[in-house]
Formats: structure tokens, sequence, C-alpha cells
């Protein structure tokens, strides 16, 4: 099983980027899992249109009887597979934690990559999913931070996260994200991070009104609107995060192949909008 753990602040693009990788990797070829790690703020069910799931994370949590696959939401337009926690109050209260690191263990068996959406800051609640990782991205917004701080911003999140990542042996990368910034000032929180911070940036992806839209409508920016900059630029990263997990000598189906070289083509041409391969 590979495993990846989404961190970073809130409303930095956390659940956003889970959505949107699961869908990157089933689209090239990958079974592909996303799960809702945020067990006390859960929004990952909703960029798939599911918005009242009878069956979560967190019945699981609650019945030890009911089986995994039982919980399991499958999304016929991206084919990610969805295990969503739910937004009910009632649901989150004496919430007894411990058994998720058996359900992601379980569940992810099934799938070639499974992501999961953790919660704000230092997921303490669910920390059990660093034991079963192999890999952790930070997302960094800096739309809303002055670039003249963003160097301190990174020293007191950055840092912290990458700690964590680094005490459970995981291959930690960033992903900016929301960038509105010049390229000179993106190029210098580049080198910033991979010279001074020491961890590889695997994506900047722009600010792009069309991922809220997305959200909105649920649906990953990357099926909603493939041509836009944020769904290129996540497709760039997801290329990256590929070479990571799966290494240059994974073979891929004629399907995965093409899907990549239309998403490349489409940075150069000006074909028409692709919703489906």
């Amino acid at each position: 099983m590979v495993s990846v753990v989404i961190t970073g602040r809130g409303g930095a693009g956390k659940t956003t980027m889970t959505a949107n990788l699961g869908t990157y990797f089933s689209r090239v070829g990958y079974r592909s899992l996303v799960i809702d790690g945020d067990l006390y703020l859960p929004k990952l069910a909703f960029h798939f249109g599911i918005y009242n799931p009878q069956y979560n994370l967190h019945t699981l949590l609650k019945n030890q009887d009911m089986r995994v696959v039982e919980a399991v939401y499958h999304d016929p337009k991206t084919s990610v597979d969805i295990l969503p926690g739910s937004s009910k109050l009632y649901d989150v209260i004496d919430l007894d934690q411990r058994r998720l690191g058996d359900i992601v263990r379980e569940i992810g068996a099934r799938y070639n990559i499974t992501i999961i959406d953790s919660p704000v800051g230092i997921p303490f609640d669910t920390i059990s999913t660093f034991r079963l990782a192999q890999y952790q991205l930070i997302i960094i917004e800096i739309e809303r931070c002055p670039i003249h701080s963003v160097h301190r911003m990174i020293e007191n999140e950055v840092i912290k996260l990458k700690s964590l990542g680094d005490a459970y042996g995981l291959k930690v990368g960033v992903i900016l994200n929301k960038v509105r910034e010049s390229s000179e000032s993106v190029n210098d929180i580049v080198d910033f991070l991979e010279y001074s911070v020491e961890v590889p940036v695997v994506g900047v992806v722009p600010f792009d009104h069309r991922v809220p839209e997305a959200t909105n409508y649920g649906r990953p920016v990357l099926d909603y609107a493939p041509r836009t900059g944020a769904s290129k630029a996540i497709a760039e990263a997801g290329g990256i995060l590929d070479e990571w997990v799966f290494g240059k000598k994974e073979k891929k189906g004629p399907l995965a192949r093409l899907y990549e070289a239309l998403l490349a083509l489409l940075h150069r041409t000006n074909v028409p909008s692709l919703k489906k391969l």
C-alpha cells in the first residue's frame, strides 16, 4: 500500500489538493482512494458531490462490526473512490479514533495509492496514518501572506510539519498553492524551501477562480475545468509525485499514456476542453 498524507494550515487547500491528486492518479491509470482524515471538520466528500453519506469513516469508527468497503463511495466521473467523514455533530462527539489506522490499512490494501486529507496544523488526531504512509505533502497558501513575511511563515509552519514527517521516515514535499506573486518572488520562495529548509517543491499552483467554482459544483477542478491554470499545475505536480511513488519504470496502459499526452498538448494548443477520455 502506498499512502500520501496531505498537511498544512487551515484554508491552504489541503482538501482541494487531496481530491484533485486523487483524480490525477485515477486518470493516469491507478486505483486511487482518497480518505477524509479530518475527523472534526470533514469536507472532502463535498468535492465529489457527496453531502450526506449514510455510511462514512465515523460510522466505521463507532461500529467495529461494519465492513470498511460499505463506507467507500465510487465517483463515476473520475473513477476515484472516496472514504468520507460525517459532518454531523453527534457523529464526532465521544469519537474514538484508535481504530483509524486499522481502517486505513485494511481499505488501502485494495488500491495503488491512498491520499489522506489531514486536519489543520499538527494532525494529532490522525497521527496513526503517518505510521502507514510513505509520503507527506505540505500545502502552503501564500495568497494571504505578505511576501516580506513568507520566510517567517515557512519557518513557523513548514519546518514543524516537515519534522513530523521526518520523524516517521516520510519523504516530504511542498506544494505552493493560490499563488499570485511574480515569478521572481516565487523563485525566491522555492529557493528558500529547497536550499534552506531542504524540502523539495513538488508544484506551484496559481490562484484560480475556477477552483472554488468547481467545489461549489461538487467536482474536482481537474474534472470540471481541465484546461484552467490550476488544473494544469496540479497535473504537473501529480506527475512529479507519480515519479516519486512509482518511479519511471512503472508501466501504464495506453489510455493512461494518452491522457498524459493530452494534458501536455493542452499547454501548447487550443484544443477544446476535455471533460472525459
